[in-house]
């Protein structure tokens, strides 16, 4: 898997998969990143896409991931924990420490940011509460702070702010990284419990503290949630591509384009309507684009 990419899809739903299948058709060199299970298709069943009476997700994810390989596309079964421009490509850091580079990248990742869902969570947004690490670590300068999660954003997250925060707890049931990701977190010092969760964010007007399912407390600052893989907030930081003015979805023309040059979206993180339908034309369109786009790099 050595050499540069044409296009690094991110996001393993029905968006990023019929980009794939499309970009391959077009002899691009593509790699999809992410896990089957992060999207929230895989869960459901689909009843209301053409040409389909009723299938489960999962069934749709895995037909589409064969045709997309069946076509070329290479799979990495990792999540993103960094992305940036670098000269005419991207470089991109996988949870495993490895960095791939393409001409070109798809966001599809889907809109949603999970929910801790315990009380004081909805209370303090935005007063300690945070779904985006890359976003609001700078206000917790030698604070301690809390992560809740088990994957690699909240392990990427956790290891990020100890470049910021006095102390970093992260608190999972089951730690679900690489090897590489799980080093990190021994090597900057994050005090990892496992077994434990938040069952409740403690404060009035601000973050004071967690309490745990233990029965015990821990005076914190803020609380930073990251349940899944990067969502639009974290990969629209690191790219500085443009969201709408509600700062929740990504502003796309009608071939998928965003503000940066090269970088493409497709899905749920483009806004509603939320169904498959939109997410695969909209994939459609941003796999040709994306490809199309890499071999006239070739050519200037």
């Amino acid at each position: 898997m050595s050499g540069i990419y044409d296009v690094a899809i991110l996001g393993s739903g029905p968006g990023g998969l019929q980009a794939a299948i499309h970009s391959s058709r077009k002899k691009a060199r593509v790699l999809m990143l992410g896990r089957i299970d992060n999207s929230s298709l895989y869960w459901a069943h689909v009843e209301n896409y053409c040409c389909q009476v009723k299938i489960s997700g999962e069934e749709v994810l895995r037909t589409g991931r064969e045709q997309a390989e069946n076509f070329g596309t290479e799979f990495r079964d990792e999540d993103v924990l960094t992305i940036e421009p670098d000269g005419s490509l991207f470089s991109i850091k996988l949870e495993s420490g490895d960095v791939v580079k393409s001409k070109t990248v798809i966001l599809a990742t889907g809109s949603s940011r999970n929910k801790l869902k315990v009380p004081g969570e909805k209370e303090l947004l935005g007063k300690g509460v945070s779904y985006c690490v890359d976003c609001d670590a700078g206000f917790y300068r030698d604070e301690i702070v809390a992560v809740a999660g088990c994957r690699s954003a909240a392990a990427g997250g956790a290891v990020a702010l100890t470049n910021f925060a006095s102390e970093v707890h992260l608190y999972c049931e089951e730690l679900d990284v690489a090897e590489g990701l799980r080093k990190q977190l021994i090597d900057t010092g994050v005090h990892v419990h496992e077994g434990v969760k938040i069952e409740e964010i403690l404060g009035e007007t601000a973050v004071t503290g967690v309490k745990l399912d233990d029965g015990s407390t821990m005076d914190v600052s803020g609380v930073f949630i990251e349940l899944g893989a990067k969502g639009v907030l974290e990969l629209t930081a690191m790219l500085g591509v443009q969201l709408d003015e509600n700062m929740k979805y990504i502003e796309a023309d009608k071939k998928q384009r965003t503000s940066v040059p090269g970088v493409y979206a497709a899905g749920d993180i483009c806004g509603p309507p939320l169904q498959m339908a939109k997410a695969v034309g909209e994939g459609c369109v941003a796999g040709i684009e994306a490809a199309t786009y890499a071999k006239k790099m070739e050519v200037e």
